[in-house]
């Protein structure tokens, strides 16, 4: 039996402990470190990390969401900052979600260091970040070092806790594992208002994790390129037409494109909000709100400009006998992404809309800082 679904499996269960509120080991090669989302701490939460640690608990946050708060300059990587009694969960949460209103008289951190990501606490510490962002939380985190003498019956130990344990090196290889083993799980042809001719297929990873979509139209040629969109999912454009993107669009105008054309694929794709998921996606627009455009909103959060991957489209392509694509995108980075992992994109087929008033701004962004070709 295949193994690789057992390194998959302890990490969607990290997952979902991190979602609840849960401290979870995470486990490096000779080190442990507790790990909690700091979105939702409470006091005793501090007080049991630093119980279990026996030594002060500390806040990681990405580098660019501590120079929002005037604590680097850095942009890249994360930085530790260590926590004393004084400081109390609700300064905690403040720190790492910009929603927050910051107060003027949060207590400081008793130090900040820059996290070397070569280092063994560093790697377990940007590992930490990883797994947040994969549960789709605030990449924030409070974490204290498991003590030494305790990693000897480490796994008893934490059993005895009631605490999760998981591998950094499957916290590492997650995305590429998932995207590999992703099986076809389910296939019907549903008939669309736009063309009648399509057949939906859904690919699920062995870790059983969410679902993605190919929207198959028309009977493609495996022996040609083939038109192809790659659309992350959008609840708010997709579904309710939301007019603060352009998302709805170009999914009904890359069938209609498509369906024209005679045959193509569309692949959906289970990354809301360019990845950072559907409740990061709103607290970036009440930030877009404030005035931030996307990059900046999502960087006021601590993620990158854009989380998505496109490993999982490559696999569904080649499991669906496709080698060559024609892109509908404007979005140079799908090329690019494609090709890294070994298809051929013979052709990048333009793909835009008219905006509105309350996406040009949204569309401007996507030119301007994004590299989008309109």
């Amino acid at each position: 039996m295949n193994p690789i679904p057992r390194t998959l499996q302890p990490v969607e269960r990290a997952i979902g402990d991190l979602r609840r509120g849960a401290t979870i080991v995470l486990v490096g090669r000779d080190s442990a470190l507790l790990v909690q989302a700091a979105e939702g701490i409470t006091q005793p939460d501090l007080a049991r990390i630093s119980a279990l640690s026996k030594a002060p608990a500390a806040l990681l946050l990405t580098a660019r969401r501590a120079a929002i708060l005037g604590l680097t300059e850095r942009a890249q990587g994360a930085v530790r900052l260590t926590l004393a009694g004084g400081v109390t969960a609700e300064a905690v949460r403040t720190m790492a979600d910009p929603a927050s209103p910051l107060s003027g008289d949060l207590p400081p951190p008793v130090s900040i260091e820059t996290i070397d990501p070569d280092s063994k606490a560093g790697r377990s510490e940007t590992g930490a970040i990883e797994l947040l962002k994969l549960a789709s939380l605030l990449p924030a985190a409070v974490v204290a070092p498991v003590p030494e003498e305790r990693m000897d019956y480490l796994p008893s130990w934490a059993d005895s806790e009631s605490l999760l344990t998981t591998e950094l090196d499957d916290v590492r290889n997650y995305q590429d594992i998932e995207a590999r083993t992703l099986v076809k799980v389910g296939a019907a042809r549903v008939p669309l208002e736009i063309e009648e001719a399509v057949e939906i297929v859904a690919f699920r990873p062995s870790d059983g994790g969410r679902e993605h979509l190919a929207i198959v139209i028309g009977a493609p040629d495996a022996g040609a390129p083939v038109l192809t969109r790659l659309h992350s999912e959008c609840f708010t454009g997709d579904l309710l037409g939301s007019l603060r993107c352009d998302c709805g669009d170009q999914l009904r105008g890359a069938i209609a494109e498509i369906s024209a054309q005679g045959s193509g694929v569309v692949l959906y794709l289970a990354q809301e909000g360019r990845g950072i998921g559907l409740v990061n996606k709103l607290r970036a627009y009440a930030l877009q709100d404030n005035g931030f455009d996307t990059i900046d909103a999502n960087e006021q959060l601590g993620f990158d400009a854009d989380e998505r991957i496109y490993r999982p489209a490559a696999e569904m392509l080649r499991q669906l006998g496709f080698q060559q694509v024609r892109l509908l995108t404007n979005n140079p980075d799908k090329v690019a992404a494609l090709e890294t992992a070994g298809l051929e994109v013979v052709e990048r087929v333009p793909h835009s809309f008219p905006s509105n008033v309350h996406n040009e701004f949204y569309l401007a962004t996507k030119k301007n800082r994004s590299g989008h070709l309109f």
